[in-house]
């Protein structure tokens, strides 16, 4: 059986995920990085310096399910996107890490971008295989990511191209400021959307959308306002979430629109909410398709670098 181990040490999150030959899952470990109650984010460094503690435990945890001497090759994510001047200090724990293991057990070590293991994980999560076969539009929304991506595929990977997005705040940013600011954790995604659930009805926060972009920076100001105000949280909550999903509603239907293209696969922390994705799903039936990748899937996580490590392993179909 040939196995592929994939490796992602992304701002927040360190994983290792295990797959066979048959692209099933074998073992999926990770761990949350942890922010100091009240801050907004962690510095490169600190990151950085958690990665280094977490990998070792990691890999004792995949150790459990998978005898890693048995492994047929490493795949890591070495940056953000996969572009030549994409570059973030954080990757560098991982790429340290793989290349020890590789140099040990004399295999192949692959590189990937962070953002190409998001869109291998939506692809496989929400079982929509044949999106390898054609063009398609994604929208990856995170802490760090609010982009509009044209996706095509190449050989062993993925070309995308920005084709909007955010021109300020991320959506994820603008979430956990939010939550922050009404006493939630960091990150707040999980515990705003549960506030949202709760609230019987939503506040109005502007929605700031041009051609394919968006700005949030004045939502957030607006939401930040209604907090000072004392106005009620869960109402905000909800706000918020609607403010977000409306302005991915409009981009998305701009780009559908001047592309042509009526495949969407959404990636990304954010994407996990399950009210956006019920939003977004009914705005656009009988429109275009739009895929979720499993929330699981969703938020960071190195199963997707498995598997293109898998692929460049096997030569699959898939990518000739």
């Amino acid at each position: 059986m040939l196995l592929s181990l994939g490796i992602d040490t992304s701002c927040y999150t360190t994983s290792i995920a295990v797959v066979d030959e048959k692209e099933n899952l074998i073992a999926n470990c990770r761990k949350l990085l942890s922010v100091k109650s009240g801050e907004k984010g962690l510095r490169q460094s600190d990151a950085l310096f958690q990665h280094v503690k977490n990998l070792p435990e990691l890999i004792e945890e995949i150790r459990k399910n998978v005898d890693i001497r048995n492994v047929n090759v490493i795949s890591v994510s070495s940056k953000p996107r996969p572009v030549n001047d994409s570059y973030m200090p954080v990757f560098l724990s991982g790429i340290g890490f793989a290349k020890v293991i590789a140099e040990t057990l004399q295999i192949p070590i692959k590189y990937y971008s962070h953002q190409e293991g998001h869109m291998m994980a939506g692809i496989w999560s929400a079982g929509v295989r044949s999106l390898l076969n054609r063009n398609f539009l994604s929208f990856h929304i995170s802490g760090g990511t609010t982009e509009l991506l044209y996706v095509n595929r190449i050989e062993n990977g993925f070309d995308i191209k920005i084709i909007g997005g955010t021109r300020d705040l991320h959506a994820g940013q603008f979430i956990d400021r939010v939550g922050v600011s009404l006493g939630l954790p960091f990150p707040s995604g999980p515990y705003l959307e549960k506030m949202a659930c709760e609230a019987e009805k939503k506040v109005r926060i502007p929605i700031s959308t041009q051609d394919l972009w968006i700005n949030f920076s004045g939502p957030e100001t607006h939401a930040q306002r209604l907090i000072s105000k004392g106005e009620n949280p869960n109402e905000i909550a909800l706000g918020v979430i609607n403010c977000i999903s409306v302005s991915i509603q409009r981009v998305l239907e701009s780009a559908v629109n001047q592309t042509g293209v009526r495949d969407i696969l959404m990636v990304g922390g954010v994407c996990s909410n399950k009210i956006m994705k019920e939003y977004l799903t009914g705005s656009f039936y009988g429109k275009a398709n739009v895929y979720f990748a499993q929330p699981e899937f969703s938020t960071d996580n190195a199963v997707g670098i498995a598997l293109l490590g898998l692929y460049n392993m096997v030569g699959s179909e898939v990518f000739k």
